[in-house]
Parts: C-alpha cells; sequence; structure tokens
C-alpha cells in the first residue's frame, strides 16, 4: 500500500539534494509513528532549507502547519508530521546520535523501509 505521505516527504527531500536518506519503518516498533525518515545537509544552511522545504510541502499538501524543533540551530531539525517523524541533521551531529543504529538500521541506508 501507498503511502502519500512517505512519498511526499521522499520526493521532497530529494528535491532539496538531501543526503543519505534512511527510511525507518517502525509499525509494529513504536506507537509514535509509523516511519522514522532520517537524512543529512551538508551545512547547517541546508539542514535549515530542507526543514523549510518540507514544512512548505506539508502544508501545501493539506497535512496543516507543523511545527519543527531545532530550526533556528540548523544542526538537528526535527518535525513531527504524525505518522512520520523526519530527522534532518548535519553530518557530524548525525554520526554522533546514530539514530539508525537505535532502531536496528545501517547509517546511511539509502531510501530502505526497513521491515
Amino acid at each position: 500500500m501507498k503511502n502519500p505521505l512517505l512519498d511526499l516527504t521522499e520526493k521532497t527531500l530529494a528535491d532539496g539534494l538531501a543526503e543519505d536518506v534512511t527510511i525507518i519503518d517502525l509499525q509494529g516498533k513504536s506507537g509514535i509513528a509509523d516511519y522514522l525518515v532520517i537524512a543529512t545537509g551538508r551545512s547547517q544552511r541546508q539542514v535549515t532549507a530542507l526543514a523549510e522545504r518540507m514544512l512548505g510541502a506539508l502544508k501545501d499538501n493539506g497535512y496543516g502547519r507543523r511545527s519543527a524543533e531545532g530550526l533556528r540551530h540548523g544542526e538537528w531539525v526535527l518535525i513531527d508530521a504524525g505518522d512520520i517523524i523526519i530527522h534532518l541533521f548535519r553530518p557530524e551531529v548525525r554520526s554522533y546520535y546514530n539514530l539508525e543504529k537505535m532502531w536496528g538500521a545501517e547509517l546511511g541506508e539509502p531510501a530502505t523501509v526497513m521491515a
């Protein structure tokens, strides 16, 4: 079954030139969301731009106004899009926190949905 919100997230991040996009399927593992999407921006400016692009896409596509934590600093931005939690990192910050390891995925797995 296609997930329109996940498709929108992938497309928006690709259009913004996000790197190392990893998608982790949380269904049956956690009640916080269905998917965790993790992506890297090369700089604080790109992380902020990716977050702003994502927030605009969510609003423009009927998902309402969403808030973002960390937008002001651009090191690590978290967007709660409802069924999807989006984490945008600078490379060093992503490596340090290594959220993929916590959920059993490999760092930088390219756009893979983990079952």
